[in-house]
């Protein structure tokens, strides 16, 4: 794995957030923002942001409530559009008017809301397995796990637990990337094996109105017309619908997209010829 700095800063409200940042190969390398999912964190990049660091400065930071970021004293602030306020700030700290994004299902929408909020702030997108229309039966199933998992024994317990509600999801996955995903999932505190995110996180998602959202979603969506974006889908996914993929190449000109075979929700990008395609759209 290349050598990443940690990098704290402040949000606008006035927590320490984290992110990992992997230099480029000059100083003024072109920046590349790794977005994660809901429950995830920084760790889910760490095998392909240091082959991406060969061209760009890759910074991957880490949401309010996650990992290394501090939580938010009100849950309210748990929100998709204060999380782009977070990644705005942390943009405005690089000092940069403008980035690449790769934004994996909850970092895709972060991304498309983004680019209405502030228009011209992306050069390029990787959209994860997500889309504005985000199917009930994939949204029931994450509902049903945020928040609620552990504390486990140990690693083990852990490990089984993340296979057997995942399986569906990564079928052809052996003991050893379940193990390995285990790492990147969970943290051991005080003797056993938790979630490395705050619980919380999960109460907002309670009160979401779909078909409201769906359709803010799409107008979120519709700014990013002139931004070259690669759509990558999992063909097990249920989340993001045969439907949305096909109005989304639709309603964007400049969408390519990527399937990547036998994978749900969300491909982890490091499946075969996965890191290439995202390579080759980047540097097009």
């Amino acid at each position: 794995m290349s050598d990443f700095k940690d990098r704290f800063f402040q949000s606008k409200d006035g927590l320490t957030l984290y992110a990992r940042d992997y230099s480029g190969p000059e100083a003024d390398s072109p920046t590349l923002l790794c977005l994660h999912g809901l429950t995830r964190n920084s760790c889910d990049f760490q095998d392909v942001a240091p082959a991406l660091a060969s061209d760009f400065r890759v910074v991957v930071p880490e949401q309010r409530g996650r990992g290394r970021s501090e939580y938010a004293a009100d849950v309210a602030h748990y929100a998709l559009m204060q999380y782009v306020e977070d990644t705005r700030a942390l943009i405005e700290g690089l000092g940069v008017d403008q980035v690449s994004i790769i934004g994996t299902s909850m970092g895709g929408l972060m991304t498309f809301a983004l680019s209405a909020l502030y228009p011209g702030s992306i050069k390029k997108a990787v959209i994860n397995d997500i889309g504005p229309h985000i199917a009930t039966v994939g949204l029931e199933r994450i509902k049903s796990y945020v928040g609620v998992p552990g504390p486990f024994a140990d690693w083990q317990e852990a490990t089984d637990y993340l296979a057997d509600i995942s399986s569906e999801i990564f079928p052809d996955w052996d003991r050893d990337q379940w193990s390995r995903f285990a790492r990147q999932s969970y943290v051991e505190r005080e003797g056993q094996v938790v979630i490395d995110y705050d619980p919380r996180i999960a109460e907002p998602l309670a009160g979401d109105s779909q078909d409201t959202e769906t359709e803010i979603l799409w107008s979120l969506f519709d700014t990013m017309v002139g931004v070259p974006m690669l759509l990558i889908r999992g063909d097990l996914t249920d989340l993001l619908t045969e439907e949305c993929t096909a109005e989304m190449l639709k309603r964007h000109p400049q969408c390519e997209l990527l399937r990547v075979p036998n994978v749900g929700h969300a491909p982890m990008l490091t499946e075969p010829g996965v890191p290439e395609a995202i390579q080759r759209f980047l540097l097009a």
